[in-house]
Order: C-alpha cells, then sequence, then structure tokens
C-alpha cells in the first residue's frame, strides 16, 4: 500500500468493516479480508468518502462494498473492470 490512513480514516474503516461482515452474513457471502480490501482501495487510487459510505443505505453500501471485493486487484490495490465506488472521495 502507498499511504497512511489517519486515525479518524482507520476507525471509520474498522466500523465499516463490520457494517460489512454483518451484511455478508446476512446473505451468506464469505468474505473476511473487508478491511484490508477498503484500506488497499482507499490508499491506492480510489480515497473513499468513508463516513458517506459508514452511513449509506444497505444497497448502496452493497454496491460499493461488494463491488471493491469484485473489481480489487490485490496485488496492486487499484480497482479493475470500470467500477468505481458511489462514496469515492471528490477529486
Amino acid at each position: 500500500m502507498t499511504g497512511r490512513t489517519s486515525r479518524q480514516d482507520s476507525e471509520l474503516i474498522s466500523m465499516i468493516a463490520e457494517r460489512a461482515l454483518a451484511m455478508s452474513r446476512n446473505y451468506g457471502v464469505q468474505y473476511s479480508n473487508i478491511q484490508t480490501d477498503l484500506l488497499a482501495c482507499h490508499l491506492n487510487g480510489n480515497p473513499l468518502h468513508l463516513w458517506g459510505l459508514l452511513n449509506a443505505d444497505d444497497y448502496n453500501f452493497a454496491h460499493d462494498i461488494f463491488g471493491i471485493r469484485r473489481h480489487l486487484d490485490r496485488h496492486t490495490g487499484e480497482l479493475t473492470g470500470g467500477f468505481r465506488p458511489r462514496f469515492s472521495a471528490r477529486r
């Protein structure tokens, strides 16, 4: 990973990961490395609007979380396939 996160960002990522883990269990989806994926995405070319993502409705939250899961290149931390989370930070 190319950058570092603030303490606040780390805490938000942790809360997002907890919510995502609960959602994945509800839908029977195996997804245990959520926090790592979020951190990789956030630090490698697609910063996330973390507060917005944490407070998103379930539909948009699931879109971003499972989209990141599907499109994250775990070697580079970059998103592939033209996917861009709805809660990407403004550039």
